[in-house]
């Protein structure tokens, strides 16, 4: 089922996530694949459709900073990052604060978190609060940047909330902070020096 990013859409997306469905949506960088992140079933669904290594991580998207605080563990460093430079194309990878995320994402120590800068997803986010959110294409194929870089492309999805082209994409730029110390794991739309330039 494809929705669009209007007030009927965006209920029929929040729906599917509630309901343990997979998700395709827009983000400020491509177009992202998701569902419950407490939702361990949902989460295996989506390692599934991508054809992933559930050795790695998914990344989890949150409608606002104390959203992502309830399972990351912020630093002062890492709270500065954030604070310059979200909502937007920066992933941080931070100690994860353990119990129910942990066990559904099959992660003890770290987890990649990011507040999107998309109005749509936004809206979604509002009604969600967080979101597993990585690329929408099967592992080692380039990600969309529209709806119909997926149809025909992904399969098992339940809903695809088609928010048109991304404009200007890119992947989102990767960061771990862990002891007061910087490390980019992926060159992406925020480029380094304006981070190390927080350090």
């Amino acid at each position: 089922m494809i929705v669009h990013c209007d007030h009927e859409g965006i209920s029929k997306a929040s729906a599917t996530i509630k309901n343990g469905g997979i998700l395709i949506f827009p983000t400020d960088t491509v177009y992202g694949i998701g569902c419950d992140p407490f939702n361990q079933d949902a989460v295996r669904k989506i390692y599934k459709i991508k054809g992933r290594e559930e050795s790695k991580q998914l990344p989890v998207l949150g409608y606002s900073f104390s959203e992502v605080a309830k399972i990351a563990v912020f630093d002062d460093l890492s709270l500065r990052i954030a604070s310059r430079f979200w909502p937007g194309p920066l992933t941080l990878v931070l100690p994860v604060k353990g119990g129910e995320i942990s066990r559904s994402l099959g992660m003890d120590k770290k987890i990649a978190v990011r507040v999107p800068d998309h109005p749509c997803l936004l809206q979604l986010l509002r009604i969600c609060g967080l979101l597993i959110g990585t690329s929408a294409n099967r592992s080692g194929q380039p990600p969309a940047t529209n709806a119909s870089g997926v149809v025909g492309k992904l399969e098992g999805y339940d809903v695809l909330l088609d928010g048109g082209d991304i404009p200007n994409p890119a992947e989102s730029t990767i960061v771990e902070v862990t002891g007061g110390k910087v490390g980019i794991l992926r060159k992406g739309k925020i480029d380094e020096k304006e981070i190390m330039s927080l350090v």
